[in-house]
Order: structure tokens, then sequence, then C-alpha cells
């Protein structure tokens, strides 16, 4: 995913501000790089770890975990429980080496699946909900996570400015057209307050009222 709606230069100037980060995480990020699988990164990872840690969460839902990236960002906080989601069992597998490296498979659970069904089959409140599944299924994300929100949680959704084809005022791709519907929705749904954050592919963060 594009990098380029920063200035030229400023991606890598933020990225050297960040602190050093464990061999677990350089690790994934390697592999993403060498797979060009597309991963948040570490300024989002940043940004995650710094939510959980601010509302003191202490329960976490990924909708589309990939191999565990974001979610042992999340882990860091300390949370009680993270339940991640994926369709692919190969993720998965990779996604629990990572986590044992880490010494984190004690609060994390991971249910092979699509994301959406399996928010729709646990039960209970969520502090935070992260978003990263497919992109025309985004407004219906939003539809079915707001509610499981507990008041002051936090959506927490990434790519939300799609690589600038949010612009497009007649978009064709189905992607884009989720992307664009789950923004409207975010910015005019009483029930959360909305911000976007225009790094990487831009980061929607929406707390519920």
């Amino acid at each position: 995913m594009s990098e380029n709606i920063l200035i030229p230069g400023l991606h890598d100037y933020l990225d050297r501000l960040l602190p050093k980060r464990s061999d677990v995480f350089l690790e994934i990020e390697k592999y993403a790089e060498t797979e060009d699988f597309p991963i948040v990164g570490p300024l989002v990872g940043n940004i995650l770890f710094q939510y959980a840690q601010l509302t003191k969460a202490k329960r976490i839902l990924e909708l589309g975990s990939g191999f565990g990236y974001s979610a042992l960002w999340f882990s860091q906080a300390s949370p009680n429980e993270i339940i991640c989601t994926d369709l692919s069992k190969d993720n998965i597998q990779r996604a629990m080496v990572y986590f044992e490296k880490a010494g984190v498979t004690d609060k994390i659970q991971f249910i092979e699946g699509d994301g959406l069904d399996i928010l729709r089959q646990v039960e209970g409140e969520f502090d935070i909900i992260f978003n990263d599944i497919e992109k025309e299924d985004y407004p219906e994300a939003f539809k079915e996570a707001v509610p499981r929100l507990r008041k002051g949680g936090l959506l927490i959704t990434d790519n939300v400015l799609w690589d600038g084809k949010v612009v497009d005022s007649s978009p064709k791709e189905e992607a884009t057209i989720g992307v664009k519907e789950y923004n409207r929705l975010a910015f005019s749904d009483p029930q959360v307050l909305s911000v976007i954050i225009p790094i990487r592919d831009g980061l929607g963060v929406s707390i519920k009222m």
C-alpha cells in the first residue's frame, strides 16, 4: 500500500523517531516486505499500542488479523483478551509462532473464519475493535461493530484513505465504494465521534459516545 499521502521523506522521518522494536516485530516486518504482504507498519502499530494504553483496553477484537502484527502491538498494552480472526490457516499458524516468540499466547485467541461472522458469534462488549477486512465489507463492519463497543470504546479501521482513491467522486471499484461509504457512516452516525489520521494509508478512529 502506498505511503505517498505524506510529504515525500516524511514517512521515513517519522519512522526514524520510533523507539527500537523487539526482534519479533522486525522479523514480521521483514517477512511482510519479502512476501509483499500488507501490514499496518510500525507507525500505525505504535498508535494502536497507544490507544490500547489510553483506553485501558481489556478486551480487543480484530476483524482480519493476517499473521498477527497488529495484535502483537495491542498485546504490549497488556489487555486480558485479544480475539484475532482470519480466513487463512497459514496466516494463523505463522501468527501463533510469532506470538509464542513474543510470549503473549496466553492472552490471544485466534479463530479461523470470516471476521464479521465471528463478531456475530462471540458474546460481550469490546474496548477496541480493529477492522481490516475486505474493503467492500467495511460498511457492514461499521454497522456490526459499533453496537458491540462499550461506551468510550474505539472502532479503529485501516486503509480509510485507500491509496487516495477516496477522492474519486464516481468510483467503480467495489473496494473504493466500500471505503467511502464506511467513512460517510463514521462521520454521520451520532453514535460515534470520528477522525481520520492521515498516516500510511489512513487510520480511522471512532469513539463510541
